[in-house]
């Protein structure tokens, strides 16, 4: 079997690929996420995706499986950054309250010659919230690092009314199922 490499240094995407009880190691890939001009939330999610794989790749043995990911929130076609700051995060989910915000996660897995990635969809209804909620949720959970301004994987699914996904992992940041699919292809046992 590979060695397999996670090109990312997201806590949730290193649970989440946890959670297959494989062996693999970190290695952040530390790219430029500017977005391009022109460039659409999910053409942005797809590229940083693929080149986190291939940046981390290039450093890394020749047969090691590599494996990106990256998420983009879109609201009426703008991207919600990560926020940064408890400000920031606050107008986010202000701005989200009552509204759907779609979340473009991209993967892609890299070995050898072997290419495979994709983009998991989600739709997430956001509840009215109340300013108080914001706030209390925003000093809970912190959430300056995450696209959106939320933890799903914590306190943030209660700001939800609904979510529309094919892989519900999608929304923490790594589309296991995909994924998964795609480790299979390369032989790997799950």
């Amino acid at each position: 079997m590979p060695s397999i490499v996670l090109a990312s240094a997201s806590s949730a995407r290193r649970s989440l690929l946890d959670r297959l009880g494989l062996n693999f190691a970190v290695d952040p890939a530390n790219i430029d996420e500017s977005r391009n001009s022109n460039e659409t939330p999910k053409q942005l999610a797809a590229r940083l995706a693929l080149q986190k794989a291939q940046c981390v790749a290039n450093r890394q043995p020749a047969t090691s499986l590599i494996i990106g990911s990256d998420q983009v929130a879109e609201i009426d076609g703008d991207v919600l950054g990560k926020p940064g700051t408890r400000e920031k995060a606050i107008a986010q989910l202000s701005r989200c309250s009552g509204r759907t915000v779609t979340f473009h996660t991209a993967w892609c897995v890299l070995h050898e010659e072997f290419e495979q990635r994709g983009i998991d969809v989600t739709e997430v209804d956001f509840r009215e919230l109340t300013n108080t909620e914001i706030e209390t949720y925003v000093d809970a959970d912190q959430p300056f690092g995450c696209a959106g301004s939320f933890k799903a994987e914590s306190r943030g699914i209660a700001l939800f009314e609904s979510i529309r996904s094919k892989d519900p992992t999608g929304l923490i940041g790594l589309p296991l199922i995909r994924v998964c699919a795609a480790l299979r292809a390369r032989g790997v046992t799950i």
